[in-house]
């Protein structure tokens, strides 16, 4: 199934193309059919005609997330979506496709403003100018790599909290949140089922001050070297939100070591609920792990040896390294969606610690193998 993500750079768009990119790894492991063909489209490539209609040409499904929320001005934000909705569906018609488009619509649509008005008319361009349409109507998104201090007032709050900032908020702000997972996610399956028509995922409400709060918490418990209750799906996305923003600047972290003449003392893994730890070896000059994850939290922690820990944004480019060694123990937590290895670079074996949150489960181990250095 060929299948065109546009706004590929944008949160939604980014977490889209991840999931089914996902899919991708896990057929490739298994030695069977990649079951995608992924085309991504970001702001450049759909300005391109030539690049538009390539991507259009045989597509089976098109995710429709490029859009403008904000401008210099309300009639470049009024004219904006209804400019890029007639775009792609002039440019289905031009190369004679007619692919199911899901439509990253907005709770704002139903109101009367420049960018509700925007999104409404968009929405109603695409749904007369394709025979299968479904209108995604979206409240406030949060996730991985989302930008502060654009319209994402989660991942503001947490720019500010690992900054050392005090936050300043409306404490009468009440917010409807849903992850960006969340929503990627109901898109791809509305392509795989044929739903149509609207659909409206279930947010979860919350004050912003409350939001705050538990950010807050988040920050405090983790800085501590503590993990927080993730049993709850809504906090273990918040979290990994939060854990992802830390990246790449405010790690290894040193552990607190107590040291005499026994030998040395140091607290590896606390709190999370529970969760896995095993031990593993690896001989010199071996890697482990090229693999990402969508939901589990993971820490590596080296306690004996030499190594260089690498991670990469699913489908970027930049590779961040952190060398780590036994004598000086400093964990590095891997955050979802980032593919990551441990390469022992020392003379002997290397001993490392891995801990996760939640127990492995062969029949969803949330594991995709993607190597960390293409």
């Amino acid at each position: 199934m060929k299948i065109v993500v546009t706004g590929a750079g944008g949160l939604i768009g980014w977490h889209a193309g991840a999931r089914l990119h996902a899919q991708n790894c896990a057929a490739a492991f298994g030695g069977n059919d990649q079951p995608y063909d992924l085309v991504l489209l970001k702001h450049a490539d759909f300005d391109d005609d030539v690049a538009l209609h390539a991507a259009l040409t045989g597509a089976d499904a098109v995710l429709h997330f490029a859009g403008v929320n904000r401008a210099d001005s309300d009639d470049i934000v009024r004219t904006a979506n209804p400019a890029i909705a007639t775009r792609l569906v002039a440019g289905c018609q031009s190369v004679g496709a007619d692919p199911h488009i899901v439509y990253a619509n907005s709770t704002h649509a139903a109101g009367d403003t420049p960018y509700g008005n925007s999104k409404r008319e968009a929405g109603e361009i695409i749904g007369a100018g394709v025979s299968r349409y479904s209108n995604l109507i979206l409240p406030h998104i949060f996730g991985e790599c989302a930008r502060p201090f654009y319209n994402n007032v989660t991942a503001t709050l947490i720019h500010q909290i690992l900054a050392g900032e005090t936050p300043s908020v409306n404490p009468d702000g009440r917010v409807q949140l849903l992850y960006a997972g969340v929503a990627a996610q109901v898109a791809i399956d509305a392509i795989k089922d044929g739903v149509t028509g609207d659909i409206t995922p279930e947010p979860r409400p919350i004050s912003v001050p409350d939001l705050l709060e538990k950010l807050q918490g988040f920050h405090d418990l983790y800085r501590a070297n503590i993990y927080p209750d993730v049993s709850d799906d809504f906090d273990l996305a918040l979290f990994n939100s939060y854990r992802a923003a830390s990246y790449p600047d405010q790690w290894p972290r040193p552990l607190t070591l107590h040291s005499d003449a026994r030998g040395t003392l140091f607290e590896a893994v606390k709190g999370g609920g529970g969760g896995q730890t095993f031990l593993s070896t690896t001989e010199p000059g071996v890697t482990r792990g090229d693999h990402f994850h969508l939901h589990k939290v993971e820490r590596f922690l080296v306690v004996q040896g030499e190594a260089i820990i690498r991670m990469r944004k699913v489908m970027s480019d930049d590779v961040w390294e952190y060398r780590v060694n036994g004598d000086n123990p400093a964990p590095v937590d891997m955050p979802t969606l980032h593919t990551h290895s441990i390469e022992n670079v020392g003379q002997g074996p290397l001993l490392t610690l891995f801990w996760t949150h939640d127990l492995f489960d062969p029949a969803n181990p949330d594991t995709f193998a993607d190597k960390v250095l293409t």
